[in-house]
């Protein structure tokens, strides 16, 4: 039986880079950390979503040849992924936050259709916009 989705995986150019950023600047918490050979599978997960692991993948062997890679990094790095979406209760107080751990904001924080956003890149490129809910007026 399906049970859902366990991992999404992002492609960085640096495992280690990211995952200082995941856990020090974002507080993700290391799922799985191992290696096989040159490949190295490491997940994260934000602390109150336990079920569900972000990969942080190098874009290389044995998934990917030499020219693929090449492409899959300079596509990242270019800001040319899909963005993910953080989820926060205040968008202003977490990009405080967020911006006084290092984090290096594309957006400011703005209103918009009824909810705030602001907007991030990881050290690789990967586009992420934080998003508030939007408050209820009942």
């Amino acid at each position: 039986m399906n049970q859902g989705v366990n991992v999404v995986g992002l492609y960085v150019d640096n495992q280690d880079e990211a995952l200082t950023f995941y856990v020090d600047k974002l507080e993700f918490r290391v799922h799985t950390d191992v290696r096989n050979g040159p490949y190295r599978w490491l997940t994260v997960q934000h602390p109150d979503q336990p079920s569900f692991q972000l990969g942080l993948f190098t874009p290389g062997p044995p998934i990917h040849d030499d020219a693929t890679a090449q492409t899959l990094r300079a596509m990242v790095a270019k800001g040319a992924m899909p963005p993910l979406v953080l989820s926060v209760d205040d968008c202003r107080a977490s990009y405080a936050q967020l911006k006084a751990r290092g984090v290096e904001f594309t957006q400011e924080p703005i209103d918009r259709f009824g909810s705030v956003d602001a907007g991030f890149r990881d050290p690789a490129g990967n586009g992420w916009k934080m998003i508030q809910a939007p408050r209820s007026t009942t």
